[in-house]
C-alpha cells in the first residue's frame, strides 16, 4: 500500500517531517491554519529556519491552508504546539482542533500520528474522541491512532530527522508495522518499536524533563558559587575532567520544550494523586532564573558605583537559545520585566528574532547593534554564534568606564573583558 501522507502543522517540527516524506512519497499536503505561514513557504520562506529556500524550491510538497487538500489522505501526522496555559496547565486546544480537522477529511482505513509532546494518554484519550466525533467514525476499527514522538532540536544541522532513531507507537500491531515502514523510509538510523502508545508519550515527556532537571542543578550549583566567590565554569572545567561527569551548564532555560514540556507530565501525576516534588523543584529554580539574573545586576550596578534608577542596560539576545529565531517562552523576557521593576531601561537587541513578534509577544522593541551606546551594563543574555565570533573590546564598546558585564553562559574569558570594567558570570 502507497500511502497518501498529509501533515498538519507546519512549524519547526511538522515542515522538516512534510519535507522528508515529500522526498519518499507522492502527493504529500502539507497543511497549517496560518495562510501567511503557508505563503512563506510557497515562496520560498522559512522563518524558523529549519528549512533552506533551496528544498523549499525543489520540494514536491503541496502547501495549503485549505482543509479540502486533506480528503484523500490515508496517513495523517499532527505536528502541532503543545503549550501550556498562564496556569502552567497543558494547552490541548490546538491539538483537539487539529484532530478535528482530520476528523473531517478522515475515510475508513486512514491512520493518525500524532507527534505534539503530550503526557500518557492524550493520544487515545483525548484526541481519538475527537476525531471520533468529528468523522463518525469508530476508533480502533475505522481508523487507528499512533504516535511518534518529535527529537527536533531547533538549530542544530546535525541532529536532524533522519539522523536520529524515530520512536515510533500504534494501537495494535498492524498499525505499528504501517507506521513503522512510513518513517523507516525517511529516517536513516531507523525506528524503535515502543510497546505501546502511552510509552511513547512518557518516553518523550522524559527525554526533555531529564534535560531540565540538569540544568536545573547547575543553576542551583552556580547560585551557591556566586555566594562563595567562585565561577561557575572554572568549577565545571575542572569537575568535566572526570569521563562519567555530565556536561550540563546553568542559564536561562525556556522554549517550547524543556520549559514545557515537564508540566504536561507534573499535571497528568498530580491527576493520578501522586505529588512530583522533583520534577516541579527544577522548574521553579529554572522558572527563577531571570528574576536572580535581573536582581544580581542590580547589586552588581550598585557596587560599582553605577545607577540603578534609569541605568542603561544592554540585553544581548531574545530568542531562547542560540542562533535561532524563536522567542516563544524566552526567559530573557523575565529577565528584562525585572529589571524594568527597579527602573531600568533595558535595550534588547537580537540579531535573529523577528521584531514585529518581539514587539507581539512582549511589548519589546528590538534595537540596532549601533544603539547600544552609553550604557551602564550590558547583559550577554544569549550565546548567538556572532556574540562569540566578536572580539570583546567591540562587544562591549557601549559600556561606559567602570560599567558591568553579565555573562550568562560564559563565552567571555574574564582576561579578555577590558580594562574597567565589572565582570561577572553565571
Amino acid at each position: 500500500m502507497t500511502e497518501r501522507i498529509g501533515v498538519l502543522g507546519l512549524g519547526y517540527v511538522g515542515l522538516p517531517v512534510a519535507l522528508a516524506f515529500a522526498r519518499r512519497f507522492p502527493d504529500v499536503v502539507g497543511f497549517d491554519v496560518d495562510a501567511q505561514r503557508v505563503a512563506e513557504l510557497a515562496g520560498g520562506l522559512d522563518r524558523s529556519r529549519e528549512a533552506d529556500p533551496q528544498a523549499l524550491a525543489e520540494t514536491t510538497l503541496r502547501l495549503t491552508d485549505d482543509e479540502a487538500d486533506l480528503q484523500g489522505v490515508t496517513f495523517f501526522v499532527v505536528a502541532v504546539p503543545t503549550p501550556i496555559d498562564p496556569n502552567r496547565q497543558p494547552n490541548l486546544t490546538a491539538l483537539v482542533r487539529a484532530s478535528e480537522t482530520v476528523g473531517r477529511a478522515l475515510r475508513p482505513g486512514g491512520v493518525v500520528v500524532f507527534e505534539s509532546t503530550v503526557y500518557p494518554g492524550v493520544t487515545e484519550d483525548i484526541c481519538g474522541p475527537a476525531i471520533a466525533r468529528a468523522s463518525g467514525l469508530t476508533q480502533g476499527r475505522d481508523f487507528k491512532l499512533a504516535y511518534s514522538p518529535e527529537r527536533i532540536n531547533p538549530g542544530d544541522r546535525e541532529h536532524t530527522l533522519e539522523r536520529v532513531v524515530k520512536v515510533v507507537a500504534g494501537q495494535d500491531d498492524e498499525t505499528l508495522e504501517r507506521v513503522a515502514a512510513a518513517y523507516a523510509a525517511i529516517v536513516e538510523p531507523g525506528v524503535y518499536r515502543a510497546k505501546s502508545i502511552k510509552v511513547a508519550e512518557a518516553a518523550k515527556a522524559i527525554e526533555n524533563t531529564q534535560r531540565d532537571l540538569n540544568i536545573a542543578l547547575m543553576n542551583e550549583l552556580a547560585v551557591l558559587f556566586d555566594r562563595l566567590g567562585l565561577r561557575t565554569k572554572d568549577v565545571l572545567d575542572a569537575a568535566g575532567t572526570k569521563w562519567n561527569f555530565l556536561r550540563f551548564h546553568p542559564g536561562l532555560v525556556g522554549g517550547h520544550c524543556i520549559g514545557v514540556d515537564p508540566y504536561y507530565l507534573t499535571a497528568k501525576a498530580e491527576e493520578v494523586g501522586y505529588h512530583p516534588e522533583v520534577i516541579l523543584a527544577g522548574r521553579r529554580i529554572n522558572d527563577g532564573m531571570g528574576r536572580f539574573l535581573a536582581q544580581r545586576m542590580v547589586k552588581l550596578l550598585v557596587h560599582a558605583d553605577q545607577p540603578v534608577k534609569g541605568a542603561r542596560v544592554g540585553v544581548l539576545g531574545l530568542s531562547f537559545k542560540e542562533d535561532v529565531s524563536d522567542i516563544r517562552n524566552t526567559r530573557v523576557a523575565d529577565l528584562v520585566a525585572e529589571l524594568r521593576e527597579f527602573g531600568i531601561e533595558p535595550l534588547v537587541h537580537d540579531p535573529h528574532a523577528d521584531p514585529d513578534d518581539a514587539q507581539r509577544e512582549y511589548g519589546l522593541e528590538l534595537v540596532p547593534r549601533e544603539a547600544l551606546s552609553r550604557l551602564n551594563a550590558v547583559v550577554i543574555a544569549v550565546a548567538h554564534d556572532v556574540y562569540r565570533r566578536t572580539p570583546p573590546a567591540e562587544l562591549l564598546d557601549g559600556v561606559v568606564p567602570g560599567g558591568v558585564v553579565v555573562d550568562v553562559k560564559s563565552i567571555l574569558e574574564p582576561e579578555a573583558v577590558p580594562p574597567g570594567l565589572a565582570y561577572w558570570s553565571l
